[in-house]
């Protein structure tokens, strides 16, 4: 692993997307909480409180942001669904990852919160027309972006995540 911050590498996947790429990101999505449950299962609260890379977020963090982030983007497409071009608020990542229930909080509460969402977000997703993908927001840093490319940011951004708490657990032997 060349670099403990993209442990699956950088995110390249840019819409439109063939009915076959956006089930399988889909049924990523779909899988996301397990994967990120399986990452933490036995881990005490020294290990959840222990960062995955020099200067990066601990274990306990990494979870509770995976659930601030796509609770927002769960919200993102909703909005993107009902309105036109909507303007997205963007939130200061950083910031939220060091309010104490991010640093204090169990891990279990976010991820029953992933469980939830996802669920409903997976019935959202899995009953998209192909038009709905082309729908867009407008992201106040980056601009325009359409269902497909957030679609496949979240997929990466689940896989990521995940991979930066079994990276950490391989490498101390968990």
């Amino acid at each position: 692993m060349n670099d403990p911050r993209y442990p699956i590498g950088k995110l390249e996947k840019k819409g439109p997307f063939t009915p076959a790429e956006r089930s399988h990101m889909v049924e990523s999505i779909a899988t996301a909480p397990a994967q990120l449950r399986a990452a933490t299962k036995g881990l005490d609260d020294r290990q959840l409180d222990t960062p995955y890379r020099e200067g990066g977020w601990t274990v306990r963090q990494v979870i509770h942001h995976v659930a601030d982030s796509h609770m927002n983007s769960y919200v993102r497409f909703r909005l993107a669904l009902t309105e036109k071009e909507p303007t997205i608020k963007a939130y200061d990542e950083k910031l939220w990852a060091e309010l104490p229930d991010a640093r204090k909080a169990p891990v279990d509460t976010s991820l029953a919160m992933l469980d939830a969402m996802h669920h409903r977000w997976v019935i959202l997703l899995r009953s998209f027309k192909p038009e709905d993908f082309a729908r867009t927001m407008r992201h106040p840093e980056r601009g325009p972006m359409t269902l497909d490319d957030s679609l496949a940011i979240y997929e990466w951004h689940g896989r990521h995540h995940a991979a930066h708490i079994t990276e950490l657990r391989k490498r101390n032997g968990w």
